[in-house]
């Protein structure tokens, strides 16, 4: 037993005290009958390692020498964004859903060669063929190296090691996202069926409306661990809310830091206690009620696309978020960054689907990340919890018969 680690009562008592849910037990370590018997208490879940970790940064002194220069002069030096240090190519990338959101997250996997082979696939006749040629023909221009094909049948995502859904139907002017529940259910259940034997290992991320209910919905129909069933919105949200910031602080959107969490809908809680201008809190660059204008901005982001196409939502900026959420599972990105996934316990929460600040690797979700929130901030996280799993079993309510 010399050399062999002993973890006892004491190391998840410690983990739970940081706020950690779950402990690694690396090969050959001797867990004790205290520890397990306190991490059922705590609900801390013991996990067999080594366990995937995003890549953290290398930080650059030459760059950080020349921010904190900046810093005391007049001029400020945003940070680079942090990188991973060994990013990988995913081995096949598959998108269910052709349509703007679907199409674009192709162009731009295509683009930055994120897959050896990225597959789409839709309902409709000759949709999913006939971008999966146009992104060929452009690949003599791009020298993209991902093999692109497209078809009608969901089998083709088999053996994907990600999928990302963004099947289902558009909102439209007047119509919130809880509109589209019953209809995006029906989808999501049916590609959820697939998923789950054609691509039984794989990373789902969801980008169907409403989001937060439908990748409920996908962990429900898929029965895939919380960690492979990630919701894309908090990414979209949290950019929305760096561009109105900046705007009203006169700044570059790359000098702005902010995320937004809770629900993708009109209870979202952007953070406003966490965010920075130039590196400064909010309250030194805005006022009060510039900062009330920012987050109502947006909240309302989303409608407003809606309202101008008039036939369709938004579709660039969330699949640049997808492949943001891409980036952070392959390695290529460092950090937290906001995804919907099932809180087990963080934020106090238990049992309900919201966007929080994650760390993401290969097999998705290693770790939920806490942040010290202010009190209108937790009150608000809650009621966005509330509302969800209010939508949720409204929903499940069996229909009415036909008279």
């Amino acid at each position: 037993m010399a050399g062999r680690r002993v973890i006892g009562a004491e190391h998840v008592e410690r983990a739970s005290r940081r706020g950690r849910r779950h402990l690694e037990v690396l090969p050959g370590a001797i867990v004790t009958d205290s520890a397990r018997e306190s991490a059922a208490r705590l609900r801390i879940a013991l996990r067999t390692g080594p366990l995937d970790r995003p890549a953290v940064p290398v930080p650059d002194g030459t760059a950080a020498l020349v921010r904190g220069l900046y810093r005391r002069g007049a001029k400020w030096m945003p940070p680079g964004r942090p990188r991973g240090r060994s990013p990988v190519r995913l081995g096949r990338l598959a998108l269910v859903g052709a349509g703007g959101v679907g199409a674009n997250v192709a162009h731009l996997a295509a683009n930055a060669g994120l897959a050896e082979e990225i597959v789409v696939v839709d309902v409709v006749p000759g949709l999913a063929e006939a971008l999966a040629l146009d992104l060929v023909h452009a690949s003599g221009l791009t020298r993209s190296r991902s093999a692109v094909s497209g078809g009608a049948d969901l089998a083709l995502a088999a053996g994907a090691d990600v999928v990302v859904v963004t099947a289902g139907r558009p909102r439209a002017p007047g119509m919130d996202r809880a509109d589209l529940r019953e209809a995006n259910r029906r989808t999501v259940r049916a590609v959820a069926e697939t998923i789950r034997t054609a691509a039984p290992g794989a990373v789902v991320i969801v980008v169907s409306n409403p989001l937060d209910e439908m990748t409920a919905e996908m962990l429900l129909a898929t029965g895939f661990p919380r960690e492979r069933v990630l919701g894309m919105a908090g990414t979209l949200d949290s950019a929305r809310f760096r561009e109105a910031l900046a705007r009203a602080a006169g700044a570059g959107v790359d000098e702005v830091e902010a995320m937004v969490l809770g629900c993708h809908g009109p209870e979202m809680v952007p953070v406003v206690s966490r965010a920075r201008v130039r590196g400064a809190p909010l309250e030194r660059r805005l006022s009060r009620a510039q900062i009330d204008a920012c987050v109502e901005r947006t909240v309302a982001a989303g409608g407003q696309v809606v309202a101008l196409r008039k036939t369709g939502s938004a579709s660039i900026a969330p699949a640049h978020a997808v492949v943001e959420v891409l980036d952070h599972l392959r390695g290529a990105r460092a950090g937290a960054v906001p995804v919907s996934v099932r809180l087990d316990g963080e934020y106090g929460l238990e049992d309900v689907v919201l966007g929080v600040p994650c760390l993401l690797g290969p097999r998705g979700l290693v770790e939920i990340e806490e942040l010290p929130l202010d009190e209108s901030e937790r009150s608000a996280l809650a009621c966005a919890a509330a509302a969800v799993r209010a939508r949720i079993a409204e929903g499940a309510r069996p229909e009415a018969p036909a008279s």
